[in-house]
């Protein structure tokens, strides 16, 4: 058997160029030039969505690998110092602790890795949003791998009729549970179609066992214990050959759906498929932003990427985007545009129910 790759996207918000849009060149480059340095790397690729720096690399350690995640995390502290040099706002926002513990995960960073061994060819789109939290790839997910109308493969395709089974996990408990599809499918729709609370982390082929896909399900908020930041999600889905094809796996984002964060994190919107160029949300903060680059890994490098969403064919789909951001705009502080009570419990909420707390009287 062929040595097997881990592909591993790691990224963390450091600091915003300017307020929460973007991110600025000189972390770019302080990114790219840490990495160059270390030798446990197949390959990497440095870009950004929004305001998140994103690490794409490619190497032989596995998933959970200590020196690997040491390695991200030394780089976002070194453009940590990068962003405070330039009085960055938000400066290591997404580190929430000041030194590491072995893992990247539960100190701030999204992470999303898979180890496979590689396919004749190897087709990856990396999906990378702004302003929306992990529940924002339950749609997209459910979509790609369950959703005839939308996969022609699921039945046309020997290799993908059986199906594919979904990890799902409870992000406010900590635990998970899979889900065999089609026929857990109504079963698995209850729980993803609450994205604040369940997530789809992974999916699997029923035909080969092989891992299909992989997403961030880190949410800052709960980690930290208060608002901090929206949890700007990462997702890998392989492509073709028993998994969905290319142009399967970008279709969902053809038709926003409406994910949660946009504007303090506390806002319905609509997520906007565009290019990297086109990926810095400044109206509101937003709206929520995702982007999709493919590459073809051979032996281990990256060949790439291709920035999907920038093709003309997703213009209608940014026209809808903003024609729904308009009309949720108008609403205001008011829901749906603003979050239900719930998922608001974590930003300045608390603090004015404090105030106001001994001035509830008893209706009779």
């Amino acid at each position: 058997m062929s040595e097997k790759i881990t592909l591993s996207v790691i990224k963390a918000d450091v600091g915003g160029y300017v307020g929460h849009s973007s991110v600025h060149p000189k972390l770019l480059e302080k990114a790219r030039e840490l990495l160059s340095e270390s030798e446990l790397l197949e390959d990497f690729y440095v870009t950004h969505v929004g305001d998140d720096i994103n690490l794409i690399l490619t190497h032989r350690n596995g998933i959970d690998n200590k020196e690997i995640h040491q390695l991200a995390w030394d780089v976002f502290k070194g453009c940590t110092e990068v962003a405070k040099e330039l009085k960055l706002y938000g400066a290591g926002q997404d580190l929430l602790q000041d030194a590491f513990s072995g893992n990247i995960k539960g100190l701030g960073p999204g992470v999303a890795e898979m180890e496979f061994v590689e396919r004749k060819s190897e087709p990856v789109i990396i999906f990378m949003a702004d302003k929306t939290e992990p529940g924002a790839w339950n749609f997209p997910l459910y979509k790609m791998f369950a959703d005839p109308f939308n996969t022609i493969g699921l039945v046309i395709d020997p290799k993908m009729h059986d199906g594919f089974k979904f990890e799902v996990h409870d992000v406010i408990n900590n635990k998970k549970v899979f889900f065999s599809l089609p026929e857990d499918l109504y079963d698995l729709l209850i729980f993803i179609g609450a994205p604040g609370h369940y997530c789809i982390k992974s999916v699997y082929s029923k035909k080969t066992g092989e891992i299909a896909s992989v997403s961030s399900t880190q949410r800052l908020n709960l980690m930290a214990g208060r608002y901090v930041g929206k949890d700007d999600p990462v997702c890998i889905v392989r492509c073709q050959s028993g998994l969905p094809a290319v142009g399967e796996a970008l279709e969902p984002f053809a038709n926003p759906h409406l994910v949660s964060g946009w504007m303090r994190g506390s806002h319905s919107g609509p997520l906007m498929p565009v290019s990297v160029k086109d990926s810095n949300p400044t109206r509101f903060d937003g709206p929520p932003r995702v982007v999709a680059l493919g590459f073809q890994i051979a032996k281990g490098k990256l060949i790439g990427p291709q920035d999907f969403f920038a093709d003309v064919s997703f213009d209608k789909a940014r026209e809808m985007a903003n024609e729904i951001a308009n009309y949720l705009r108008k609403l205001g502080p008011f829901e749906p545009h603003r979050l239900h009570l719930d998922e608001m419990e974590y930003t300045t909420l608390p603090l004015v129910m404090e105030k106001f707390k001994d001035k509830f009287e008893e209706i009779k």
